[in-house]
């Protein structure tokens, strides 16, 4: 026991011995504990330094494919207000190439009138020539 009474001289300095030797594998399983949980918390700390740098990382990605993808809807905005716009003013050059083509065929139409008319006066311009010179030949015999 503790006083050593049970245990005889010869192998007192044994369990001295074993003792001691037990105390100091208790001391380095301590030591070994202690350094143990401090790895641990180093990389716990580490891990989480890494996570938040990585998190920062994508987060800085995302926030630029955001600012890309409002960047993107304005312009898909203002683009169709442009094709609006031209669609509107193609429209309007339509209705005017309409309307110059018909007041083309409404020239070609009067100046076919205009001949015919032109025609018809000299049909008449020639018959009353021919009915005046028959008038004047008639009067001279």
């Amino acid at each position: 026991t503790a006083d050593g009474a049970h245990v005889p001289r010869s192998s007192r300095p044994t369990a001295d011995m074993l003792s001691r030797l037990l105390k100091e594998h208790q001391a380095k399983q301590n030591e070994r504990k202690e350094l143990q949980e401090k790895r641990r918390r180093e990389a716990i700390a580490a891990a989480t330094c890494l996570t938040e740098a990585l998190v920062d990382h994508l987060n800085v990605g995302v926030a630029q494919a955001y600012v890309n993808q409002r960047k993107l809807d304005h312009e898909v905005k203002t683009l169709q207000v442009q094709a609006s716009q031209f669609s509107k003013q193609t429209a309007q050059w339509i209705s005017m190439v309409e309307g110059f083509n018909q007041a083309l065929k409404e020239i070609g139409d009067v100046e076919n009138w205009a001949r015919s008319i032109e025609m018809d006066m000299r049909t008449i311009a020639t018959a009353l020539e021919y009915v005046h010179k028959g008038q004047l030949q008639a009067a001279s015999t």
